[in-house]
């Protein structure tokens, strides 16, 4: 078997048996299994399902981490081809099988070129889905005396040529705040909703003057999108006026500032709605991710090697509106993320057709290489 072919066939075994974000047990041992052949210094759990490599042991000079995610997404796949999910209502339909066997590839290139200076770190990072990953990466013990110097990851990006090198300073992806709010009256017989307090005007009205405070241009500074997901309310008894609701939002912004001033916007209009109305209202946070903030100097780094290597570049001009909780590593530490054209025939992520392009492993694990090496000469 050709190199190439162990890394898109250990790809195919991933793609395989996916798990959701916090359950990748048996996706961590099948990746400790298969990049122990590749001999790293040292190997050891982290953040709760993930696991991550070492590469050099010199106490001095530079620390790089590459980071991968490795958990899957609740999608049904309708794909019919022989490597597709035997896990039902489970499937890699981001990519993270993928970002995974490139990182295992480098593994292999790392075993082959030894680190002489410094120390390399190889992050296979669990629930980058819910944004629980990277936070319980940086809070374990294991990771916190690591401290490096630079920290880089990918995504693949279906809609661009194959191959091409996507990347940018400053904000690369977006800011991400799911919000929940829920509104609190009193339940009464429909018949006598005077004698209850029902909050679905009240829901109504939050709901269509939450979009009134969007700025839908993601060329703009002030870019904010508000994406209803998900409401409920009372009852299905016909006879009953409901007294309790939900809606929930999920917020996007270009940096965190922007979203600070959203998030400011719309407790206001909570707070007027409740003045205004008998209803109770409360509100909780969940899934956060923070923008990936590009180091300028990684940027460049990124962008030299990838002409170095021959890659096509493309500098985008605007950040992607998809959440990444890689940005909670750019929030600690100088580094990049960067993007790699999966076709521009590929489904899009998230589809239930989508599926990762195997052409991507070997260039990408040749372009952390070439990161590595800028590093650590």
């Amino acid at each position: 078997m050709e190199n190439s072919d162990i890394f898109k066939q250990f790809r195919r075994e991933l793609h395989q048996f996916p798990e959701i974000s916090g359950q990748e047990v048996d996706t961590r041992k099948r990746i400790k299994t298969f990049v122990n052949q590749f001999n790293p210094v040292a190997i050891s759990e982290i953040g709760g399902t993930g696991l991550l490599l070492q590469y050099g042991q010199s106490d001095t000079g530079p620390v790089t981490l590459i980071r991968a995610d490795i958990d899957a997404l609740p999608i049904r796949e309708i794909n019919t081809f022989a490597h597709k999910s035997l896990n039902e209502g489970v499937s890699h339909k981001c990519g993270h099988d993928g970002h995974a066997a490139i990182l295992a590839r480098l593994a292999s290139l790392l075993d082959q070129n030894p680190v002489a200076n410094g120390r390399v770190y190889l992050l296979f990072q669990p629930a980058e889905e819910t944004g629980k990953g990277a936070e319980a990466v940086l809070n374990d013990p294991a990771f916190r005396a690591i401290r490096p110097d630079r920290v880089f990851a990918l995504h693949n990006l279906p809609g661009y040529p194959q191959g091409v090198i996507v990347c940018k300073p400053g904000s690369f992806t977006a800011s991400v705040l799911s919000l929940i709010v829920a509104f609190t009256g009193k339940v009464s017989h429909s018949a006598e909703p005077e004698k209850g307090v029902n909050p679905a005007y009240v829901m109504a009205d939050f709901t269509l003057k939450s979009r009134t405070l969007q700025q839908v241009d993601p060329q703009s500074d002030d870019f904010a999108l508000i994406t209803p997901i998900y409401t409920t309310m009372g009852e299905k008894s016909y006879g009953i006026s409901a007294g309790y609701g939900e809606v929930h939002l999920t917020l996007r912004t270009l940096n965190a500032n922007r979203m600070n001033a959203l998030t400011s916007q719309l407790l206001a209009l909570l707070t007027e709605l409740s003045s205004k109305s008998n209803i109770e209202i409360n509100t909780v946070y969940t899934e956060a991710f923070f923008a990936s903030e590009n180091d300028t100097n990684a940027f460049f780094q990124i962008k030299q090697s990838a002409l170095k290597l021959g890659y096509a570049f493309a500098e985008k001009q605007e950040p992607f509106k998809w959440g990444e909780d890689f940005g909670l590593f750019t929030q600690h530490y100088p580094g990049a993320m960067f993007g790699i054209g999966a076709g521009e025939d590929s489904p899009a992520l998230h589809n239930d057709d989508y599926d990762f392009n195997d052409n991507l492993i070997e260039p990408a694990a040749r372009l952390f290489l070439e990161l590595i090496d800028c590093q650590h000469k």
